[in-house]
């Protein structure tokens, strides 16, 4: 006798009945897209911040963090996808990665604590993203007018008033065009960037090189969970379930191939701007790179054309970054206020997403401006967002649905990542958390400086 059909545990959440889904989510895209959207969520203008973390732990635990981070982030997204198309196969297809881990764990609470911490995510990195661009701007107006007026505060503004009107873009597929163009944008500044590098290493106005660490054992402890924490949210995404629904079903396999291009030019980005950024700056790496290019004091260690290319290059990625990470949040408003029987473009949903869609950046906008925390920033939502998603979540996740035995290589592997993230996590969360607190000593509110 047949079994049974399997009880549907997310009835409320059904796609015909579903705006966020329908209209934010749409499932339309090929494996190409995906590897845009993946690209663009993981290889972005925070690997210009690589050399800032190696200076937290030198250079041979500098490179293998950032190898085992990127092997394991690769690992545990592979994980992810293949619990995505097990539940995918069995009637399920979980489009939000909240419905995944409630559904597979069994679990209630899981649900919303995935809710929070993709939200911190998502707000943490919008917030970060509408900072580096405004800083970005500030550096090409104080080269183009030394004696200017106009105060980071006011490009921070000029950026959210661009974002606003680019969130209007109705869905997460309609970015893929975007996302292919940040592709070649992030290739295009962190060779830029490299290039610069060494050409300022071997000028004859190369700063002198230091690659000591904190002389105290205990800072140094702090300083290097702070950098683990910082490479993890270069690494992280924690919105891969969310991605991987913008693919046309069945997404079997699919998701392998945009994973392998997407690691392609994170190998090629990532390894190029640690190495030729410390290698020169050392442990007075700042935490956008490019400002170390462009000292306060003495001439600029890289042609003007160079850097002022580069940081068109980084402001417009910046701009797709946003988009990318404020798909989550505009999924939950739209299954909330949007009606899926009327048309994506019809009045009654239109004036809803305009308005929701322009407050959220608006409040990112304005905690930019508040708080120029970028480096810190940076470390804070590594620890609290991306290490439970993306280094602890899968490998339970994978267990849970696929039960590989305990005698296994897999079950094993899949532990001790669960137990060793775990700690650095919690190591990490302190550490980020007691520099943001060391450094709100160092600013004012609104001020014009990104503090590191």
């Amino acid at each position: 006798m047949a079994e049974p059909p399997e009880r549907d545990p997310f009835p409320e959440f059904r796609l015909d009945s579903d705006a966020g889904a329908t209209f934010v989510l749409e499932s339309k895209g090929k494996w190409w897209h995906a590897g845009f959207h993946l690209t663009t969520a993981i290889v972005g203008p925070t690997i210009l911040t690589l050399p800032y973390a190696f200076r937290g732990l030198g250079w041979g635990l500098g490179f293998l963090c950032l190898t085992v981070l990127g092997c394991v982030t690769f690992y545990s997204y592979y994980l992810m996808s293949k619990v995505l198309e097990h539940c995918e196969k069995a009637g399920r297809r979980h489009i939000r990665f909240r419905e995944l881990a409630a559904d597979v764990l069994g679990s209630g609470w899981m649900f919303y604590f995935v809710i929070f911490i993709q939200t911190a995510i998502n707000t943490g990195v919008g917030i970060g993203a509408i900072l580096l661009a405004g800083e970005c701007l500030k550096i090409m107006y104080e080269n183009l007018s030394p004696n200017g007026s106009l105060k980071l505060y006011e490009f921070i503004a000029m950026v959210t008033v661009v974002m606003i009107v680019l969130s209007q873009l109705p869905s997460f597929h309609s970015l893929r065009h975007i996302n292919f163009a940040s592709l070649l944008l992030c290739l295009g500044y962190t060779f830029l960037m490299a290039g610069a590098c060494i050409n300022a290493g071997l000028s004859k106005n190369a700063p002198p090189r230091d690659y000591s660490l904190e002389p105290s054992g205990s800072s140094r402890v702090f300083s290097a969970f702070t950098s683990i924490s910082i490479i993890a949210a270069i690494f992280g995404n924690g919105i891969l379930p969310e991605i991987q629904a913008t693919l046309a079903p069945p997404a079997t396999g699919k998701m392998v191939k945009g994973l392998l291009m997407c690691y392609t030019v994170a190998f090629l980005t990532f390894y190029s701007a640690a190495v030729s950024g410390y290698w020169v700056f050392g442990n007075k790496s700042n935490s956008n790179i490019l400002k170390s290019l462009m000292p306060d004091e003495g001439p600029s260690l890289a042609p003007t054309i160079v850097l002022g290319l580069a940081v068109v290059f980084v402001l417009l990625q910046l701009l797709a970054i946003g988009l990318v990470y404020s798909q989550v949040a505009y999924e939950i408003m739209e299954k909330q206020s949007a009606d899926v029987k009327q048309g994506m473009f019809s009045k009654r949903n239109l004036i809803p997403r305009l308005i929701l869609r322009s407050l959220y950046v608006i409040f990112c906008g304005f905690m930019a401006a508040m708080l120029p925390f970028f480096g810190d920033i940076s470390g804070v939502v590594g620890a609290i967002g991306f290490i439970p998603l993306d280094f602890i979540l899968p490998m339970l996740l994978y267990n849970m649905t696929y039960k590989p035995s305990r005698s296994t290589l897999t079950y094993w592997i899949n532990l001790s990542i669960i137990i060793v993230f775990t700690g650095v996590g919690i190591m990490g969360s302190f550490s980020s958390i007691r520099k943001l607190v060391l450094d709100a000593n160092k600013f004012k509110l609104f001020s014009s400086d990104v503090v590191d």
